[in-house]
C-alpha cells in the first residue's frame, strides 16, 4: 500500500511547490545610471591669443645726463622701492663742472660788491655836484649788470648741482625691474633707456592681434582671460589699448587687455590666453563622448522628462579637443547622455545623474 501512495505523493508535492513559487514577488528592475549634460556655447567660436601678464605702467628709466656707468646696483627681476638708487654715472665730470660754477658764483658776488660800492660813491659825489649825472648812470648800469650776472651764475650753479644729482638714477616708485639695458663701463647718452620698471598696481595682458582681422577689434570690447596657472578659471576683461601701427617684423598689432572683475591673481611674466568672441551666431556644443553615428548620420541620446531616451539626429561642425559644436538638432534646455552611448537603445529608461553622481530631476526647469 505504501509503495502505491509514494508515487502519487511526489507529483502532488511538486504542484504545491510550483504554486508557492508563483506567489513570490517579482524582483524590481534596477534603472541604469546615466551621466547627463546640457549643451553649452561652443568654445570653438572664440578666438584665442597667447599673451603675457604685464604691468599697467612700464616706464623706461634713463639718466638725464650722459656719462660712463660706474655702478649698477640692481639686477633684472629685482623688486625696488621708490627713490632707491638703481645705477650711477662716473661723477668726476659733473663734480668738476659744479666746482667751476661755484667759483664763478664767488667771483660774481665779489664783482657785485665792487660795483655796488662804486655806485654808492658816485651817488654821494653826484649829490655834492662833484660828478656828472652821466658818470653816475654809468656806475648804476655797472651795478645792475653785476647783479644780473650773479643771478645768471647762480642759476647755472643750480643746474650744475642738479646734474650732479642726476648722476644717480633712482626708481620713481615701487615696482620690479623688468628689463636691464646697460652694463658697468658702458657710456650712455642722456635719455638712453637703462632700465624698464614694471610698477606695482594694476596688471594687464599683452597680446598680438593678426593683421587680417584687426578691423573687428575695438577699444572696450569685452574678452575673457585664462591664466596658465589657473586653467579652469576665466577672468573678465576688456581691450584697453590697441596699437595704431603694426610691428614691422611680425606684422601684428599689439593690444593690452585690462581686467574688469576686481583683483586677479596675475603675476608679472605669467603666460595667459585671451579669448575673444568670434562674429556670428554662437552654436551649442556637447562632449565628444556624447556623440555617436550610424550610416553616416550623427546623433545623440536625448533624455525625456520621464527619463526615457530618444535618439536625436544632429548636424555638427568641426571637432574640437574635447567638444564638438552642434549646429542643428538641440536646444540649450535639452539634456543628453554624456558617456556610454554605445550601450543604450531607443525608449530605454535611465536614472539621470550629473558629474558628481547626483540625481538630476529633468522635470524641474533649470
Amino acid at each position: 500500500m505504501r509503495s502505491i501512495l509514494l508515487p502519487l505523493a511526489l507529483p502532488a508535492s511538486l504542484v504545491f511547490l510550483l504554486a508557492a513559487c508563483g506567489h513570490e514577488e517579482s524582483p524590481q528592475t534596477t534603472l541604469r545610471p546615466a551621466m547627463v549634460v546640457q549643451p553649452q556655447p561652443a568654445a570653438q567660436t572664440m578666438d584665442s591669443y597667447p599673451g603675457e601678464v604685464r604691468a599697467r605702467y612700464e616706464p623706461d628709466l634713463a639718466f638725464r645726463i650722459g656719462g660712463k656707468v660706474s655702478k649698477r646696483l640692481v639686477e633684472e627681476g629685482e623688486r625696488v622701492k621708490a627713490n632707491q638708487p638703481l645705477a650711477e654715472l662716473d661723477p668726476q665730470d659733473v663734480r668738476l663742472q659744479l666746482e667751476a660754477t661755484r667759483a664763478q658764483v664767488a667771483a660774481a658776488e665779489a664783482n657785485l660788491r665792487l660795483v655796488r660800492a662804486e655806485r654808492d660813491r658816485y651817488k654821494t659825489l653826484m649829490d655834492r655836484q662833484l660828478v656828472s649825472r652821466s658818470q653816475y648812470d654809468n656806475a648804476e648800469n655797472l651795478y645792475r649788470s653785476g647783479e644780473a650776472r650773479l643771478k645768471q651764475i647762480k642759476a647755472e650753479f643750480d643746474v650744475s648741482s642738479n646734474q650732479a644729482g642726476y648722476a644717480v638714477l633712482r626708481a620713481p616708485q615701487d615696482g620690479v625691474v623688468a628689463k636691464r639695458a646697460v652694463e658697468v663701463g658702458q657710456v650712455v647718452s642722456a635719455g638712453q633707456t637703462v632700465f624698464t620698471l614694471a610698477t606695482d598696481g594694476e596688471r594687464e595682458v599683452l597680446i598680438s592681434l593678426p593683421e587680417q582681422g584687426f578691423g573687428r577689434f575695438k577699444i572696450g570690447q569685452p574678452v575673457s582671460v585664462e591664466l596658465w596657472s589657473q586653467p579652469d578659471q576665466r577672468f573678465a576683461g576688456r581691450i584697453r589699448e590697441l596699437s595704431p601701427a603694426a610691428d614691422p617684423k611680425s606684422r601684428t598689432f599689439a593690444a593690452r587687455i585690462a581686467f574688469t572683475g576686481g583683483k586677479v591673481p596675475a603675476e608679472l611674466g605669467q603666460s595667459a590666453r585671451v579669448f575673444i568672441q568670434a562674429d556670428g551666431v554662437i552654436p551649442l556644443s556637447v562632449p565628444l563622448s556624447a556623440l555617436s553615428a550610424e550610416n553616416g548620420v550623427s546623433y545623440v541620446w536625448r533624455v525625456q522628462p520621464d527619463d526615457t531616451l530618444v535618439r536625436t539626429p544632429v548636424r555638427i561642425g568641426a571637432f574640437g579637443e574635447k567638444t564638438v559644436p552642434v549646429l542643428e538638432g538641440l536646444s540649450p534646455t535639452d539634456w543628453v547622455i554624456a558617456a556610454g552611448v554605445h550601450v543604450l537603445h531607443e525608449g530605454q529608461q535611465v536614472r539621470p545623474v550629473d558629474r558628481s553622481n547626483r540625481v538630476v530631476n529633468l522635470a524641474v526647469k533649470e
